[in-house]
């Protein structure tokens, strides 16, 4: 009996002693706790528990695990936060109002910007609430026209960093790179070069922002869940002389790299995530136009992927010109469309628009000789040097005014970056035949748009159908008000993301965007349109989302590029999928001390108890106490 009874001390030993030797590794980062058998873990993704491997300041310390005031006392008690936090237990609804109190404080949209994103790295779940209560008023802050000044000041706001960043330096060492992501399993990466920041141009790393915003976008949007995302910028360098000068700036020093070695850079970046997480889907942002397409039809067919400049603006765009036409009782076929500005966002735009028109009956060759692309240097035709993507052969018109003079427009879309270049005698040139002309200024942040609602209602009398890339104030004219839509790629690029993930796309043909866009159409209502509103109202994003998600869902069942099993309630399952920014109920881990083999030394006062998840068919109550006492802040018993 003595023998046996020390045989089993000896037993019990040992395996304490492994135990926390694999706790110890699995808090060093060395095993990842979901392929570690007999280990239970959840996450916010799980729902209504979250385990966790840290306690104390450590754990208040990570944003995704977080809640601040709202630990509950048991939790506090459990979780090693006693004394660590005042004692007043909040919800998150007043955190929310806090949160909202505190912004009002802030001078510049710019301050709000570095506020948000500072709730961003304490506590996600409270971020993504306080952005979902309040989306009408704070899209504006976290995406445009905001975060084009936070990319600008980005090195000289920055706090912390978010996402991986694949450096050519680096380059041979991608997959090792992408293994220091924290991130255990990823749905979606939005990546870019840095090279063509909204119409801010080349702003290297700096650009760095707009994955971070388009990820919050995601999340906030179609309800993607933020733990499984990562913004990604792959710097090649800068030809921003501003920003190689600068002592501040934070990328390689260096100009961009181009040609076959900036492919190649792609290339291994491409290989090193889908190393790691198979099934991600890629979204390419802020490319400039000579890498934009060709890396897009580099990858389309091989790997889950699209390009949000090109495809995105093209799908939302439509979507307005769709509504317009409802509105003017007019066929889309009839329209006479100059674009101003010809690079991947206005390419796209067309592309788009013409494969509507092939739906409504019209060939491409007759659904493209009703399209003129004017850049800076006048109408793009075969006549002229360069290398666009679409010519006409009409003879060459060398400014926007003449190109609205002969063709006589009956739609205007600007997407040139060209601030004021929508002029006056434009606009009463294209209205004088056009008696309710469309006209759509696309270009963002604010100060690139090609003219203000204002001006555009004045100088039509209020007969114009307009949209902005981003958002301004309502406008009143002659006793009336006018609500302009803002034909932003957040009602398009969410719900196919979400799309993708809940029907594990194989790939994202283009016959997606333009679904997505005739959906949103779709979803304008009578109301909207009263106010001049060509999409609907932005709080109502989430709804749209979710209907993008399931058309493009049924959609992708039906021609065989999903791969999962049709479900009997396609739309519940979309909205199954569909993170919720609600705190979960946080669990400290034991699963690797799962073995006490007897009863331990109790605490003074409220001793904290622990059932544990094993995968034997007995769970057995562990105190943390024995160990706790080395350092009460980890659980390191050594």
């Amino acid at each position: 009996m003595e023998t046996s009874a020390k045989g089993g001390q000896r037993v019990r030993d040992a395996f304490l002693n492994s135990a926390r030797q694999v706790l110890l590794q699995i808090q060093m980062g060395m095993i990842d706790p979901a392929n570690t058998p007999g280990v239970r873990v959840s996450g916010p993704e799980s729902g209504k528990v979250a385990t966790v491997y840290e306690r104390g300041l450590h754990l208040m310390r990570n944003p995704v695990y977080n809640k601040a005031e709202a630990f509950t006392e048991a939790e506090r008690e459990e979780l090693g936060l006693i004394g660590l936090l005042p004692p007043k237990i909040l919800n998150i609804e007043v955190q929310v109002q806090r949160c909202v109190q505190q912004l009002r404080t802030k001078d510049t949209d710019i301050g709000r910007y570095i506020y948000l994103e500072g709730v961003h790295n304490r506590n996600e779940t409270l971020y993504f609430r306080l952005l979902l209560d309040n989306i009408t008023d704070l899209m504006p802050i976290v995406y445009t026209p905001s975060v084009g000044q936070a990319c600008k000041d980005f090195d000289r706001i920055f706090r912390g960093s978010r996402g991986i960043y694949f450096n050519l330096s680096e380059k041979g060492n991608f997959k090792q790179v992408v293994w220091n992501s924290n991130v255990r399993d990823a749905d979606i990466i939005v990546v870019t070069d840095g090279s063509r920041i909204l119409g801010l141009g080349d702003l290297g790393t700096n650009g760095m922002g707009i994955p971070i915003g388009k990820l919050s976008l995601y999340v906030a949007c179609a309800g993607i869940n933020p733990g499984r995302t990562v913004p990604v910028t792959i710097d090649v360098g800068t030809n921003n002389p501003d920003l190689l000068n600068d002592d501040m700036y934070l990328g390689e020093r260096h100009k961009r790299i181009d040609g076959e070695e900036y492919y190649a850079v792609v290339d291994e970046f491409v290989d090193a995530v889908r190393s790691r997480w198979p099934n991600v889907l890629i979204q390419f942002e802020d490319f400039t136009n000579d890498h934009a397409f060709p890396l897009l039809e580099r990858y389309r067919n091989q790997v889950l992927c699209f390009n949000d400049d090109i495809q995105g603006t093209g799908a939302v765009a439509l979507a307005g010109v769709l509504t317009a036409m409802r509105a003017k009782k007019e066929a889309l076929a009839d329209q006479r469309i100059v674009f101003f500005g010809a690079g991947s966002a206005a390419v796209g735009v067309a592309d788009c628009i013409v494969a509507a028109m092939v739906h409504q009956g019209l060939t491409v060759e007759e659904a493209r000789r009703r399209f003129w692309l004017v850049d800076s240097r006048g109408l793009v035709t075969s006549k002229r040097d360069g290398e666009l993507q679409e010519h006409k052969d009409d003879e060459p018109l060398n400014s926007l005014l003449e190109v609205v003079q002969v063709v006589k427009p009956t739609m205007l879309l600007g997407l040139s970056g060209q601030y004021g270049s929508f002029t006056e005698d434009i606009i009463k040139e294209m209205h004088a035949h056009c008696p309710a002309p469309v006209i759509f200024a696309l270009s963002n942040p604010t100060p690139k748009a090609e003219a203000t609602p204002e001006q555009l209602y004045t100088w039509t009398d209020g007969e114009a159908w307009v949209a902005t890339g981003s958002p301004f104030k309502p406008v009143s004219y002659n006793g009336k008000m006018y609500t302009p839509g803002q034909g932003n790629n957040m009602y398009i690029f969410p719900g196919v993301g979400l799309a993708a993930i809940v029907g594990k796309f194989k790939t994202i043909p283009d016959s997606m965007f333009y679904l997505a866009a005739k959906t949103l159409s779709e979803k304008v209502t009578e109301e909207d349109l009263a106010s001049g509103l060509l999409y609907p109202q932005i709080k109502r994003i989430r709804e749209l989302s979710h209907a993008i998600a399931v058309a493009c869902v049924k959609e992708a069942l039906d021609c065989g590029i999903a791969q999962i099993s049709r479900p009997d309630d396609l739309e519940q399952l979309v909205r199954d999928a569909m993170w919720q920014p609600e705190y979960s109920r946080v669990e400290l881990d034991a699963s690797v001390l799962a073995y006490s083999g007897g009863a331990s030394a109790p605490r003074k006062a409220g001793s904290s108890k622990q059932t544990l998840a094993v995968s034997s068919s007995e769970s057995k109550s562990f105190s943390f106490s024995d160990i706790e006492r080395v350092n009460p802040n980890r659980l390191m018993p050594f």
